[in-house]
């Protein structure tokens, strides 16, 4: 008689990638093959990315949908949660119940939604529970006030990349298995003022009067391009979430 294999050990560390420029037509499983070949599969927590358009995104604007309903199937099969990034700062009651079709299509346990306006966050609380909330790095959070204060809303929060090198506030954190940090960074590390967001807020509205602002130089923007932050001090402080960002065309993410 055989015996029982032992199940696979737990990651030690884990990643939520994203899919940002996935067409639609590349199974899911092959653009992670292509994109994030370096990362273990079973360190792969959760993807973010779009799925059917929808006016609660935000943080970047919407061209198409990156995710289908076959890719969203086989990453919960594998184990592998689904992040929407709803994360638009202007959204209304009557707005929120437009979306509840596609709402209530992606909630089931390990599913998750990422949100920057905090009565978006309190409806979904009370409508889908199976949701796990998580507080966008759009929201800045970067002092315990700010911190202590999202934690009554939501499950999880993302701090801003910039936080990788406040050490004496991250080592201060109690719940740090609540907490999201980046893995690398692109151009949000050395932004200034991050006009952007509000911007991307209105045009993923319909809004076409509106232009997309930055508050950056495109020379700026590239000057650093992709900085991989080293993991291991944020590690031994004991923080286990990390977010990965797909690297430039052409190259495969570091990690």
């Amino acid at each position: 008689m055989f015996a029982k294999a032992a199940p696979d050990p737990q990651p030690e560390y884990t990643f939520t990638v994203s899919a940002r420029g996935k067409p639609t037509n590349v199974p899911v499983f092959a653009f992670l093959r292509r994109q994030y070949g370096n990362v273990a599969l079973a360190q792969i927590e959760s993807l973010f990315g779009f799925v059917e358009q929808s006016t609660l995104y935000g943080g970047r604007g919407f061209v198409r949908r990156e995710l289908s309903d076959r890719d969203v199937q086989q990453l919960n099969n594998a184990g592998i949660g689904l992040r929407i990034p709803m994360s638009n700062h202007y959204v209304t009651r009557a707005e929120y119940q437009e979306n509840f079709a596609l709402l209530r299509k992606y909630c089931r346990k390990g599913n998750s939604i990422i949100a920057t306006n905090d009565d978006l966050a309190r409806w979904l609380r009370q409508d889908f529970p199976d949701y796990r909330i998580d507080a966008s790095v759009i929201k800045n959070i970067n002092n315990r006030r700010k911190l202590d204060k999202a934690f009554e809303i939501y499950d999880e929060v993302v701090l801003p990349m910039k936080s990788n090198e406040d050490l004496e506030f991250l080592g201060a954190i109690e719940d740090k298995d609540r907490i999201t940090l980046f893995a690398n960074a692109g151009c949000a590390f050395t932004c200034p003022s991050m006009t952007c967001y509000v911007s991307v807020s209105k045009i993923n509205k319909g809004n076409n009067t509106v232009e997309f602002q930055c508050s950056q130089s495109l020379k700026e923007r590239e000057l650093l391009g992709m900085i991989d932050f080293d993991l291991k001090p944020l590690r031994d402080l004991g923080f286990r979430r990390f977010k990965l960002l797909r690297a430039r065309p052409g190259q495969m993410t570091g990690f």
